[in-house]
């Protein structure tokens, strides 16, 4: 079940970067079917790699395992921008947010 999970999520971040498995899994300084072979649900990375793969892709292992968490780079830099705004411009912010998501229903 979570190998399932695992491997889907990170084909599905993969294709969201725009990069090949081959490409990806050279970048990693690993063969050239390493994370087909992840995908594929052959292996597991170690420890080590997944943390290699969350910086490759640019999101924290948190994000990796959120599945509903779309397009986790975007997010944290929304969240990284955010953080540095003041409590009523944050307040004003999340109103403008709850508008918006009302306005799409």
């Amino acid at each position: 079940m979570y190998e399932e999970m695992f491997t889907s999520r990170l084909s599905a971040l993969r294709m969201k970067k725009g990069v090949s498995a081959r490409d990806m899994s050279l970048s990693l300084g690993q063969s050239a079917g390493y994370v087909n072979k992840i995908e594929n649900g052959q292996i597991l990375p170690s420890m080590t790699l997944f943390f290699i793969i969350c910086e490759y892709l640019e999101i924290t292992p948190q994000n990796f395992f959120d599945v509903d968490l779309e397009n986790p780079k975007q997010t944290n830099k929304l969240l990284e921008t955010i953080k540095h705004l003041d409590d009523g411009t944050q307040e004003l912010l999340y109103c403008l947010l709850v508008r918006l998501l009302s306005d799409k229903k």
